[in-house]
């Protein structure tokens, strides 16, 4: 139990128990709309899984930054200012960029590839077979489950940290209506509760940021400035220059990035949540969604964590602040409770409350995405596969639904487990790559190295776990001198076992594929997977198209049918071709020449963001600031400020600009539900 509330039990109750409600009745409506004026059945798999592969560029910028906009951009970007200054949120805020850029690479080249794939999976089993299949299950159900468990462990300790609810009972109830609307609405719901979460959470981040800065306490950023520089004295953070919290010049926040580019890069490429969100967007969105969400997420942990966690350092033992006359306690911090305490401190209980709902926001749209790539999973990859091979669309659905209860069910279990445990946001944030980076190489191999062998590709994760765990403990032995929940969740074990469970893989994979038996794999084996429904049981070729014979390629070029109309200008949408397998010989992808051409000319963009972030956010700007050097008033000021600037990009990128592209979809539901009125 908490060591002092903040609100009342029935606060926590009414938002915990009152918002999965809300939402749970917003869904069902927005289903209800989706079939009855969109045509968007939510009762056919390939709806339920992949949304028809019809989602816009807006819509997927916002779900996927929703579903990257963990509790951590918020909650643990606050921490790290406060342990570590103004470099923290900066690279937390890089370390974003980089993994989003990252998957919009590999979401246009699937589309290239494997453009029928409803989960990576299916991709997995095609190369590798069943063994490589399970291997990679696992793989990915351990990263859904402690990333999920993260978020949940963390909003079920500030609920309770808050309002004194029961820790059991919070975590039950966060993920119970979570459940509910993923059941029902499949992944499209999960983009409409995303925009709707993003909305909601980022107008709340920026009034946060604000009205804490402009507080009087605060006095602006010129007072803030001088805060930092009068009480530098109680705040000497060791590693950083001078021990000050503005200056770029620190140890602790450097290797904290080094954890967060690499380590957190698997709840992205090993995330089956975030390849459903690129099947599910439209030739046209991936790219440019995928992009636009990887610049907008830099707002949240800069602006946010530096205005909170400074704001935070400088107040703590000050009377009127709720720690007065101590500051944080290490478990505080450590559990997350800067930021709640802070704008509690300065802005009152209706901040606060605000704040359960920013919380409720986050953990929710991140549990949802998990909800969905498990039981795409278990449906999908576990009882299409093994179970029931002949299944229908019906039976999978079905399934799917069944999952997403599974799911609900074992991850409230294993957060039980968690906090009863000991754990806390810091720790599994630390810890949690050490388990989920192994696969990280050998899936991005997967579809960008003909060479990785099967033997490679189901032995180097397994090995790269087994090496990292072995770094992991023994530095943790090695430097302070136990083995426990305390010394484990440190920073320095958790880089070196993060390093080695993710970079080793890569050796492991290159020597047993150039050692080992020597096979190349055929990228047309990927046109083999095919879509779901009981209709492609009927062996047609759509639109007037002709068989092509497959041949290998070792580019991303494809085999493709030899119809060469035109991308519609009109629609904006390149042209779509059914996908027929007629024998095993015979192979035509779904995409025209010029639709191909089209994704290779985003593949070639998406190749040039990648770089120009790693180059941008890695080495020019981040290297001229390393050094011995505080921040001047001038320069905080404008660092700042752009950082505040850079959230208002978001708020347009991620709610104003999805309502705009979505225009004419909105605009049907609303006509569709006025005329039925009339009648």
């Amino acid at each position: 139990m908490a060591e002092f509330t903040l609100l009342s039990q029935g606060v926590g109750y009414g938002v915990v128990i009152g918002l999965g409600a809300f939402f749970a009745i917003i869904i069902l409506l927005a289903v209800k709309i989706q079939k009855d004026y969109l045509s968007e059945d939510s009762g056919k798999s390939e709806m339920f899984l992949v949304a028809n592969r019809t989602v816009g560029t807006g819509l997927t910028c916002s779900a996927v930054f929703s579903s990257w906009m963990w509790i951590n951009e918020t909650v643990f970007s606050c921490i790290m200012c406060y342990y570590y200054g103004i470099a923290a949120p900066m690279w937390f805020g890089t370390g974003l960029s980089f993994q989003i850029a990252v998957m919009a690479l590999l979401g246009v080249l699937v589309k290239i590839r494997a453009p029928n794939a409803h989960t990576s999976l299916e991709i997995v089993r095609r190369r590798y077979a069943s063994f490589g299949h399970i291997v990679f299950i696992v793989l990915n159900l351990i990263n859904n489950i402690l990333g999920c468990a993260t978020m949940i462990v963390t909003g079920s300790q500030l609920v309770n940290g808050i309002t004194g609810v029961h820790i059991a009972a919070a975590t039950i109830l966060i993920p119970f209506g979570v459940v509910i609307y993923t059941a029902v609405g499949g992944l499209k719901a999960t983009f409409l509760t995303d925009f709707l979460h993003t909305a909601i959470a980022l107008i709340l981040i920026i009034y946060f940021t604000i009205s804490v800065l402009t507080n009087e306490h605060v006095g602006g950023l010129d007072g803030l400035y001088d805060k930092l520089q009068a009480t530098a004295g109680d705040h000497y953070i060791k590693g950083n220059f001078e021990g000050s919290l503005i200056t770029f010049k620190s140890k602790g926040a450097i290797l904290f990035g080094i954890v967060l580019k690499f380590g957190n890069l698997a709840l992205v490429v090993m995330d089956t949540a975030f390849w459903q969100k690129s099947f599910a967007s439209e030739v046209r969105s991936t790219v440019p969604g995928y992009n636009l969400a990887a610049l907008a997420i830099f707002a949240i942990p800069w602006a946010l964590g530096t205005v909170i966690g400074l704001s935070a350092r400088v107040l703590e033992k000050t009377p009127g602040f709720v720690t007065y006359p101590d500051g944080f306690t290490a478990h505080q911090v450590g559990a997350g409770f800067v930021f709640p305490y802070t704008i509690h401190s300065l802005l009152g209980p209706g901040a606060t409350a605000g704040f359960l709902l920013l919380l409720f926001m986050s953990v929710t749209s991140t549990v949802s995405s998990s909800m969905i790539a498990v039981s795409s999973i278990l449906s999908f990859d576990i009882y299409r596969t093994y179970v029931n091979p002949r299944a229908t669309d019906r039976q999978i659905v079905t399934a799917s639904h069944l999952g997403v209860l599974f799911h609900g069910v074992f991850i409230t279990g294993i957060t039980l487990a968690l906090n009863y445990g000991g754990a806390d946001l810091t720790w599994l944030a630390y810890c949690m790559p050490i388990l989920t980076s192994p696969g990280i190489f050998p899936m991005i191999f997967t579809l960008f190295w003909s060479r990785q062998s099967k033997i490679a590709a189901i032995a180097s994760p397994i090995l790269g776990m087994l090496f990292g765990i072995i770094v992991w403990l023994s530095t943790s032995k090695s430097i302070y001198h136990a083995v426990d929940i305390t010394t484990t969740g440190m920073l320095a074990p958790a880089v070196y076992g993060g390093i080695a469970s993710l970079f080793s893989p890569i050796l492991f994979s290159v020597l047993i594929s150039y050692f080992g038996p020597k096979e190349l794999f055929d990228w047309n084996e990927f046109l083999r997977i095919d879509l779901v429904g009981d209709h492609l049981n009927e062996k047609i070729v759509g639109h007037g198209t002709k068989p092509a014979i497959a041949t290998h390629t070792s580019s991303t070029d494809v085999v493709t049918s030899p119809d060469t109309t035109r991308p519609n200008s009109e629609s904006k949408e390149p042209t779509k071709i059914s996908s027929t397998n007629f024998d095993d010989n015979v192979l035509i992808h779904p995409f025209d020449a010029s639709t191909l051409a089209y994704l290779n000319h985003w593949y070639k963009i998406a190749w040039a963001f990648l770089i120009g972030i790693v180059l941008i956010t890695f080495l020019l700007w981040p290297i001229p600031l390393y050094r011995d050097w505080v921040f001047t008033k001038p320069f905080f000021r404008g660092w700042v400020v752009f950082a505040i600037i850079w959230q208002f990009f978001a708020l347009g990128a991620v709610v104003v600009y999805p309502v705009y592209d979505g225009w004419s979809e909105i605009s049907r539901s609303v006509r569709g539900i006025l005329k039925n009125r009339r009648l």
